[in-house]
C-alpha cells in the first residue's frame, strides 16, 4: 500500500461476490488480510449462516493466530478440528466462555447479537456512551453493552423497524463487514 493512496483490494476470485454487493469491499479486505477464505476456490458464500467456529476463527486470524497452551474445557472441540486452536485462544482470551462450562457448540448458528458480542469481547469490551434504543434489546441483556458499542462505533446499525435484530442469523457477509468496520485499516 502507498501512504495516502486508496488501499488496493485483491482481485476478486469469487463468482458469488459482485462489485455492486454491499459487502464486496469487506469480503476482499478480509480475504487480503487472511482473516477468512472462501468456502471453495471460487465461492465465498456470503449469505451462508455463520457458525460459532467461523466467528472465533476469523477473530483468531485477526489476532495473528496465536497458539495457547491451556487445557481444553470443551467436550465438543477436539484437537483434530479445524477450529481447535481458535476456540482455545478465544476461551483463554475471554472472547467466549462457551455455551456451558463444557460445551462450545462450534456448529451452532450465530445471531447478530452473538456476533457483535464476540467482536466486542475480542476488543476488550470497550465502553459506549450510547443508550439502548432498540425494541428487542432489554435493559441489562447480556448483549446490550456490545450492541450499544457496535452502533456507537458504526460497526453496524439496527433494522428499519426499530429493532436490532438480536435473533437474526448472522451471515458470512455480515461478519466480515462487522470486522472491517471495527478494525479495518
Amino acid at each position: 500500500y502507498i501512504v495516502g493512496a486508496e488501499p488496493q483490494l485483491p482481485e476478486n476470485p469469487f463468482i458469488d461476490v459482485a462489485e455492486d454487493d454491499w459487502y464486496y469491499e469487506s469480503v476482499l479486505w478480509a480475504l487480503d488480510k487472511g482473516y477468512t477464505a472462501g468456502t471453495s476456490e471460487n465461492t465465498f458464500s456470503p449469505n451462508s449462516e455463520l457458525i460459532r467456529a467461523q466467528v472465533v476463527t476469523m477473530l483468531w486470524s485477526a489476532a495473528g493466530k496465536p497458539i495457547v497452551e491451556i487445557e481444553n474445557p470443551f467436550t465438543d472441540v477436539h484437537e483434530s478440528d479445524w477450529f481447535y486452536n481458535a476456540v482455545l485462544w478465544a476461551y483463554a482470551e475471554g472472547v467466549t466462555s462457551g455455551i456451558s462450562a463444557t460445551e462450545f457448540a462450534p456448529n451452532s448458528i450465530t445471531t447478530r447479537a452473538q456476533a457483535v458480542t464476540f467482536l466486542w469481547s475480542y476488543l476488550d469490551q470497550p465502553e459506549a456512551t450510547a443508550a439502548n434504543t432498540f425494541t428487542d434489546v432489554a435493559p441489562g441483556a447480556w448483549y446490550e453493552a456490545a450492541i450499544n458499542w457496535a452502533v456507537e462505533e458504526g460497526v453496524t446499525s439496527g433494522m428499519t423497524d426499530g429493532s436490532f435484530g438480536v435473533e437474526i442469523t448472522c451471515t458470512r457477509a455480515h461478519m466480515v463487514t462487522f470486522l472491517q468496520q471495527a478494525i479495518g485499516d
